[in-house]
């Protein structure tokens, strides 16, 4: 039982101060109580757009460009690249948990990873939830995943599908949201990652077919040099159908704190339409249940808990809560892993004492220095 703590909520705007029982995930009864006066509790984030196992290979440091296609092929000669070579060199399944960390160390523990579903996802002690079942393309000219139209027409029409588009400022880019059309691609639960060469009348078509649209802003300036216009983004949020991700660190931010303050610099969002991007809107796009067991906890400090929020690094949370579970807390929170039983491991996370649940930090019961920066167990 979290006592006086400001419990709020982006979905309607509201906070207020008052208890919040969590029960843990597997229904056990190891209850515990803390009181929280002087700080918030709002829901864990939602990370609309990543990919895990991209996550510790550095980043490409030319550009911009045109469009994602000349961006990739760019990228074919950086794999020679002996950090590049490094990095891949790593097991796939230690990229894919670090990817997951990275996540859940800033709160947020649903993601989307837009890639084949591997086994590791599976794990039970995976640092995040990641979205299933859903469907995939990579794109509509990048010789990579399951074809377009045979991946969409294998989707339930109840599940999400996703597909990088119009990712580019050019006429390729332009251009795509009409040949998806003519796949017949584009129905309510079609997910477009980007978006950045929508014009206004591709976002009515989007609006019109029920479509959403997944802002990756920092990874759009990376590549691009340009992101979607604060007018189309205000389309898009009015009618429901925008959610934020981040990428991979690839092209994208470090992770999803950051990239509500980039949101946040290019946008005319107000605080709480950003965090409804990374939690209400973002389930409903994902069409993922809300989770009401996973928290993160914050000091106060304005009478504005989601203006608060945009201001926090990550070493900053108090408390990040899965199924009612601690993962990641301040020291002062030994009692809680003690109560619940969890088996827990002291770490440095950017210079800053902290207690994480063991098992989160990695699939053979070992540390993650050396994937994650900042992590030091």
């Amino acid at each position: 039982m979290l006592r006086n703590g400001l419990v709020a909520s982006a979905a309607g705007g509201t906070a207020e101060i008052r208890d919040l029982l969590l029960t843990p995930g597997d229904g056990a009864s190891r209850r515990y109580e803390m009181d929280l006066q002087d700080h918030t509790v709002l829901p864990a984030l939602i990370n609309a757009h990543d990919h895990l196992h991209r996550n510790a290979v550095p980043p490409l440091k030319s550009g911009p460009f045109a469009n994602s296609y000349a961006w990739a092929a760019a990228f074919r000669s950086h794999f020679d690249d002996p950090e590049v070579k490094t990095a891949l060199a790593v097991p796939a399944i230690l990229r894919h948990w670090q990817g997951g960390l990275k996540n859940a160390l800033c709160g947020a523990t649903t993601v989307m990873h837009h890639d084949s579903p591997s086994p590791i996802l599976e794990h039970p002690h995976f640092p995040v939830r990641t979205l299933r079942p859903y469907g995939w393309a990579h794109s509509l000219h990048l010789e990579f995943g399951p074809p377009v139209a045979q991946s969409f027409q294998a989707t339930p029409p109840n599940v999400a599908w996703f597909i990088h588009l119009a990712e580019g400022v050019d006429d390729v880019a332009a251009a795509e949201l009409q040949e998806l059309v003519a796949l017949e691609c584009l129905r309510e639960n079609t997910v477009l990652i980007h978006g950045v060469g929508l014009s206004d009348a591709d976002i009515g078509r989007v609006r019109a077919a029920g479509a959403s649209v997944v802002w990756c802003p920092s990874s759009n300036l990376a590549i691009l040099g340009q992101t979607i216009t604060p007018n189309r983004l205000r389309t898009l949020f009015s009618a429901g159908c925008l959610a934020l991700g981040t990428d991979s660190r690839l092209s994208g931010a470090f992770d999803l704190l950051e990239e509500l303050r980039v949101a946040a610099r290019h946008s005319d969002f107000s605080p709480c339409e950003l965090l409804r991007l990374v939690t209400v809107d973002a389930g409903r796009l994902l069409r993922t249940a809300s989770v009401h067991n996973d928290v993160i906890i914050f000091r106060s400090h304005s009478g504005d808990p989601f203006a608060d929020a945009l201001r926090l690094q990550r070493h900053e949370l108090r408390a990040v809560v899965r199924d009612g579970e601690l993962l990641v807390a301040d020291l002062d929170f030994e009692e809680w892993f003690v109560r619940q039983r969890i088996a827990y491991t002291p770490i440095q996370l950017d210079g800053h004492p902290k207690l994480c649940a063991s098992t989160l930090l990695s699939p053979h019961a070992g540390p993650m220095i050396d994937l994650e920066p900042g992590l030091v167990c």
